[in-house]
């Protein structure tokens, strides 16, 4: 059994690592070994070669960040997968302790890992709306609806994606994926207004954090507990903002 290096990760602790996913060949070549044949085939399904690199990428980070936490190699990790799809370590690679979650966007991805706590996290790239966008009113809340709404035009964008990523990475540390309906729970979203989760079934039992991790993007990590602190750092090599 592979035990995590707790030493670079406390209980108390979420760390977030960011990485780019436009690659060098040599980089890419690296990336693309530790991945397995499941993940390569699900990377060929991609119709166009920039967004199959990135899925090379941003994979391929995930299994040398674990394996940095684990002590292994990124090739012998294996993953086992919830009914609704969210990937975890399999039995005997540190499962019951170490957790984590990636998202990626516009040649950026996120990872965060955490222990035995779960975690969910989402990073979008802040693009204008289309003026006539009925997204909000199709998956926002109406309190939520009303809080975009009732904004500058030019402030609506990284509203909505304020609520957005918020969201997602709600569900994705529940691990249900969109069997949750978003219009279900309510995240706040005005640009520095306090990120917040507020309101939701289980609210108690998940905090929510907001960040910037890179200009131009938004990103949020859900964890178990309030009782964490949130670290970035940049991967490969170096740490980020604290």
């Amino acid at each position: 059994m592979r035990i995590p290096v707790t030493a670079r990760l406390m209980s108390d602790e979420v760390h977030l690592l960011c990485a780019p996913l436009d690659t060098t060949p040599v980089q890419y070549g690296r990336l693309e070994q530790s991945l397995s044949p499941d993940e390569l085939e699900r990377a060929g399904r991609f119709r166009f070669p920039k967004d199959r690199a990135h899925f090379v990428a941003a994979h391929g980070a995930l299994r040398h960040i674990l394996a940095g936490y684990l002590e292994c190699r990124p090739a012998e990790l294996r993953f086992s997968y919830g009914a609704s799809g969210k990937p975890a370590l399999a039995p005997g690679w540190g499962a019951d302790t170490l957790r984590f979650n990636l998202s990626h966007s516009h040649g950026l991805a996120l990872c965060a890992v955490a222990l035995s706590r779960e975690v969910g996290v989402d990073i979008e790239f802040v693009r204008p709306l289309l003026g006539d966008s009925a997204i909000p009113e199709r998956f926002f809340s109406p309190a939520e609806v009303l809080a975009l709404r009732a904004l500058p035009a030019e402030s609506q964008p990284e509203a909505f994606f304020n609520c957005w990523t918020r969201k997602e990475a709600y569900i994705k540390a529940r691990g249900e994926g969109l069997s949750i309906p978003l219009d279900s729970f309510e995240v706040s979203l005005a640009p520095g207004e306090p990120a917040a989760l507020v309101k939701a079934p289980d609210r108690s039992r998940w905090s929510l954090r907001a960040l910037v991790p890179a200009p131009g993007y938004v990103a949020a990590v859900v964890a178990e507990g309030d009782d964490w602190r949130l670290r970035l750092f940049n991967w490969p090599g170096g740490r980020g903002p604290p």
